[in-house]
């Protein structure tokens, strides 16, 4: 079978079980041609069409078994492809994942490298910290992004934070990225002139009926109704109440929160908040200023 042809009937087979995608791709093909490329030992932007393609090349026998057998875990066990590979990409750059975090998928990825807030930025932009930092891939981002600036990199999770120290050594950014075992902002200090942070802040329902690819994943990291709610927005909540007091006077922070925005509306109707445009629209991500959240009687 030849590679382009393996990936197709990978894809069929992918579609076939009816798995879920969207921790690093959005549909069959994509996934497909992740795990065939992986277990083959090729790059990822191996090219499958056009004068310079290896899709007509044969795939011997025994490595076609071998990524069978790799399409039979992410069938069978439903983990995200990145938790059989160990191995995610955001914006280009490779971080190692396992199941003590989420994926990276974050839309604030694009932002960072995109200069999507950079208007709210100055000279003066010298601290930033990464909330809820998971695998770390947020810190780097922002290290890469700004490279006069000093990044704080917190997680209520020893185990996340593990899982970052691995890729802040991995891109060779010690010395720049400081990891901080924090509940929420309880022990972050500051003030920091920018905040990014991509919290809990799946709602109770949705919890409910996750595919199981997501379930896979640490529910502290997805579940924001840790705390008795039931709109997912508990963990924002408690940071908008905290985060002024370690915010310099201009700071602003970018937050994500999916498809929440209506919940996040409800629960905070009179806040002034800017929406960011990302490749999944303008309602996934906002930025808020510390101004506007003292000018704000946040409910708790």
């Amino acid at each position: 079978m030849k590679l382009l042809e393996l990936i197709h009937e990978s894809a069929r087979q992918l579609t076939d079980a009816g798995v879920a995608f969207g921790h690093g791709t959005t549909n069959a093909f994509d996934e497909a041609a992740w795990l065939v490329l992986w277990q083959l030992g090729l790059p990822l932007d191996t090219p499958l069409e056009g004068p310079d393609s290896l899709g007509n090349e044969p795939v011997p026998p025994e490595k076609q078994v071998q990524v069978a057998t790799l399409l039979l875990a992410r069938i069978n066990t439903r983990r995200p492809a990145a938790y059989l590979t160990r191995e995610a990409w955001l914006q280009g750059l490779a971080f190692y994942v396992d199941e003590r975090v989420i994926v990276p998928r974050s839309l604030i990825a694009e932002l960072l490298v995109d200069g999507g807030f950079d208007y709210w930025l100055s000279e003066n932009t010298h601290r930033v910290l990464d909330l809820c930092t998971g695998n770390g891939s947020l810190a780097v981002l922002a290290a890469l992004s700004y490279p006069d600036v000093e990044v704080t990199a917190s997680d209520i999770s020893d185990d996340a934070l593990a899982v970052a120290r691995i890729n802040v050594d991995k891109h060779g950014l010690q010395d720049r990225i400081t990891l901080l075992h924090s509940d929420g902002l309880a022990s972050v200090g500051g003030p920091f002139d920018l905040i990014v942070c991509n919290p809990p802040y799946v709602n109770a329902q949705s919890m409910a009926t996750l595919p199981a690819e997501y379930q896979a994943e640490p529910a502290l990291a997805l579940d924001g109704n840790m705390h008795g709610g039931s709109d997912g927005m508990d963990f924002i909540r408690q940071l908008f109440t905290a985060a002024p007091q370690h915010m310099s006077e201009n700071a602003v922070m970018v937050l994500e929160i999916g498809n929440e925005r209506p919940n996040f509306e409800e629960a905070f109707p009179n806040l002034e908040v800017v929406w960011l445009a990302t490749s999944a629209g303008e309602d996934q991500v906002l930025l808020v200023s510390r101004t506007a959240l003292l000018n704000n009687i946040i409910p708790t």
